[in-house]
């Protein structure tokens, strides 16, 4: 069930076009969903792709999958590093970022803002959401775009129709393993 998903709503990530993507997961009980994430990362880690539940509700998990190589590269670049200190990080170290995130989600009513940078959205398109409040975007998709939206449209493109492959050739027996691109 978990791998399905994960191709469902992680496609981009598990072909190295994002740096990560994050869903909602309903299981139904946590001790199946621990083995399904650690059977995940059993086959996806050796390809640079790694698989963390950041929240658990009641039938629901918080799924965050991610390239880690290219999170710590996104999180130390300049930008991020600043952006994250002023939002309450301490240092850009990929355990202790993840930790705080997940305290910060646990903790928020609502997703906190500084999110985009661990999906791999454009810095400016982050800052931008807060600054405009959601408001005055030039386009959407994946996230609201507040600059270069003719790259970012053709970057929404190429993502949905990795997705559509990705589900199309999992349906047709390739596995997950076979289909994540190593780092």
């Amino acid at each position: 069930m978990l791998e399905k998903q994960i191709i469902e709503h992680a496609a981009p990530t598990l072909a190295g076009l994002k740096t990560a993507n994050m869903f909602s997961y309903k299981f139904f009980s946590k001790e199946l969903l621990e083995k399904e994430v650690e059977e995940g990362n059993q086959k996806l880690n050796k390809k640079g792709v790694y698989i963390e539940v950041l929240k658990i509700c009641p039938q629901r998990a918080l799924i965050y999958v991610y390239r880690r190589q290219k999170l710590e590269s996104d999180l130390a670049s300049t930008g991020v590093e600043t952006f994250l200190r002023w939002c309450g990080y301490k240092n850009n170290n990929l355990k202790d970022c993840l930790e705080h995130l997940k305290k910060r989600i646990e903790e928020s009513e609502s997703f906190p803002h500084e999110v985009g940078v661990f999906l791999g959205y454009p810095l400016h398109d982050v800052v931008g959401f807060i600054e405009h409040k959601g408001k005055n975007y030039k386009c959407y998709g994946l996230w609201k775009v507040y600059d270069n939206e003719k790259e970012t449209v053709k970057l929404f493109t190429k993502f949905k129709k990795c997705t559509e492959v990705y589900q199309r050739v999992f349906e047709a027996g390739r596995t997950i393993t076979q289909m994540t691109v190593a780092a």
